[in-house]
């Protein structure tokens, strides 16, 4: 069966969409995204999610062209319509199609283009073995709070993650990590604190990262919100990253040196089940 996307208010197969050819997101970049994960069928922090989605669009000018409540129909729609039950879901708003002029157009009508991607999360092998990290420059523009579709800096980023071995980037400005080239970056001291760079426009504000917190500080255990530098992450008992993508994963490698003792920690595991369980909860229970 063909997958099926959602493209400017209709669902077709994906062989049948298209984007107009002076779309501002082609020409420009100009647009935002979201990226949802789908644990059991059911749509995972998606309240947050659509909330971010709503101050990116905000920060850029871009009208939101659906609801909150109609944005979840189209996306638990798309998930039927896939049979998908675990995986991710990505969209992107763009400003729309327009001749190419760098000026706001007046008239333009947001492009809106959905998919999803299946994805084995909660079983994922790279939970149990964890993952290597290497650390590069962060190129980025300066408002890395909007989470727009301008991800040029984090490909390159990444590719040079994938050539030297790596599953991550962690992009690093003044010595200080930001964040992954996907994911929101932790360590974990030898005092067993987490630690994690406030929020600010230098990073994205990640959901996941903030469901995190939130249990992480449920559950009693220590945080910091500070930043770290590279040297710090490299002499840290664990690390770990957050993405709706991949939930909680452990970082057992940075730049080649082993992460404590080279194997997923007993706080980012104990992370990784919290998220789970709050991932599969009754929505009544994981809204609270």
């Amino acid at each position: 069966m063909s997958r099926i996307v959602f493209l400017n208010g209709s669902f077709l197969p994906i062989e049948e969409a298209r984007v107009p050819f002076m779309d501002r997101g082609f020409l420009f970049g100009d647009g935002v995204y979201e990226g949802i994960g789908v644990l059991d069928g059911r749509l995972v922090d998606n309240e947050a999610h659509l909330e971010r989605l709503e101050r990116s669009l905000a920060e850029v000018r871009i009208p939101n062209p659906y609801s909150p409540a109609e944005w979840t129909a189209l996306e638990e729609e798309i998930v039927r319509r896939n049979g998908m039950t675990e995986g991710f879901i990505y969209f992107q708003v763009t400003r729309g199609v327009a001749e190419r002029d760098f000026f706001f157009p007046e008239d333009a009508k947001p492009t809106v283009a959905m998919f999803t991607q299946a994805k084995t999360i909660a079983d994922a092998p790279a939970a149990r073995t964890g993952i290597a990290v290497v650390t590069v420059p962060d190129l980025r523009w300066a408002r890395r709070d909007v989470k727009s579709i301008n991800l040029l800096a984090q490909v390159l980023a990444k590719q040079a993650a994938k050539e030297a071995g790596a599953q991550e980037a962690w992009m690093v400005e003044d010595g200080y990590v930001t964040e992954g080239g996907s994911s929101s970056a932790f360590i974990v001291t030898t005092g067993g604190s987490i630690v994690v760079r406030p929020l600010s426009q230098a990073i994205l504000p990640g959901i996941t990262r903030k469901s995190l917190l939130r249990l992480s500080q449920e559950d009693g255990i220590p945080l910091e919100e500070r930043r770290f530098t590279v040297e710090e992450a490299h002499g840290a008992a664990e690390a770990f990253l957050t993405s709706a993508s991949n939930f909680v994963l452990p970082v057992v490698s940075i730049d080649g040196r082993p992460v404590g003792e080279g194997k997923p920690g007993p706080i980012t595991r104990r992370l990784r089940e919290l998220y789970l369980q709050m991932a599969r909860a009754p929505a009544s229970l994981a809204a609270e």
